[in-house]
């Protein structure tokens, strides 16, 4: 099945409490198409100023992942961030934001990206991922992630969003705020009221909760003993999450479990390094082999 991603593409600065990156590939596009070519070919819209380094994209392209859709603004820069991390590595400081080409991206899809039968908005305002689902012919699964702001600055558009998407993934203070109820299994079923089949609520180091209308679990994190950098790790969970679906051809409740499984294992090593540098030393059957040993830390 085709898989079509739709989000940022950045340049990030990063200090941790031991290492430092400067202008290093990321991006929530970025993480999250890289995750899901480990299991299936994926399709990338999103747009760079001409400072992108060339390398990014061929590095993008090596992985099958189909860049037609990522357009380069002549004269522009690219949307840049730069952040600081907490001892705690959990805790982090944004420290510099330039939206530069992102405050202005209007999505439009590539004819041949229209059909993609599986499709993820990543963060964005719901006003663009709406304009992305306009421009979508009938998808067979839509999965939108959000954040903080959307839900403050745009909450009727979001409404409105929830009521046309199949899944909705966030972390656990955005799903708080967005109902207002701090337990997380209430949350969970009250967002699924909103619209949504399935809701993915994510809790960082503590791994990520379940919700639909006939089941409700939660998966643990892989217990990495080597945390370096924690960007990318929520985009490349919900990559690895999609990818495994795309490359089953359906989100039946076993597979949605195992994809889940499989997002948290892509995530686990995501956070073992800066940028995607981990990713690219690991293969699927590093995957396939960590999640042997996550079957026998969940079963007793």
């Amino acid at each position: 099945m085709s898989l079509l991603v739709v989000g940022s593409v950045a340049l990030d600065s990063i200090e941790t409490p031991t290492h430092s990156r400067e202008r290093i590939l990321g991006g929530s596009a970025t993480y999250f198409a890289y995750s899901a070519s480990f299991f299936t070919p994926v399709r990338l819209v999103g747009v760079v100023g001409e400072d992108f380094p060339d390398e990014h994209v061929v590095l993008l392209r090596g992985r099958n992942i189909d860049t037609a859709g990522l357009h380069v603004v002549k004269g522009g820069k690219t949307f840049f961030w730069k952040g600081k991390y907490q001892p705690n590595m959990n805790d982090r400081e944004t420290l510099e934001v330039e939206l530069n080409v992102f405050g202005d991206f209007r999505p439009q899809l590539p004819e041949s990206f229209r059909q993609s039968d599986f499709l993820f908005l990543a963060n964005g305002s719901p006003v663009t991922q709406m304009s992305v689902l306009e421009q979508a012919i009938d998808p067979q699964l839509i999965v939108a992630d959000t954040m903080d702001l959307w839900i403050r600055e745009q909450h009727s558009e979001l409404m409105a969003l929830l009521k046309r998407v199949d899944g909705l993934v966030m972390n656990d203070s955005e799903a708080r705020l967005l109902t207002n109820d701090e337990n997380l299994v209430a949350a969970g079923h009250k967002i699924l009221k909103l619209g949504p089949r399935f809701v993915v609520i994510k809790k960082g180091e503590h791994g990520a909760m379940f919700f639909s209308a006939h089941e409700t679990y939660v998966l643990p994190a892989y217990p990495t003993q080597r945390v370096v950098d924690p960007t990318g790790a929520g985009d490349s969970f919900a990559g690895g999450m999609m990818g495994y679906l795309a490359s089953q051809g359906n989100f039946e409740p076993k597979t949605l479990k195992e994809a889940m499984a499989y997002g948290i294992l892509v995530a686990s090593y995501t956070v073992e390094d800066f940028s995607l540098d981990r990713l690219q030393n690991i293969g699927r059957a590093d995957l396939d082999s960590r999640l042997v040993q996550f079957r026998k830390m969940l079963s007793f």
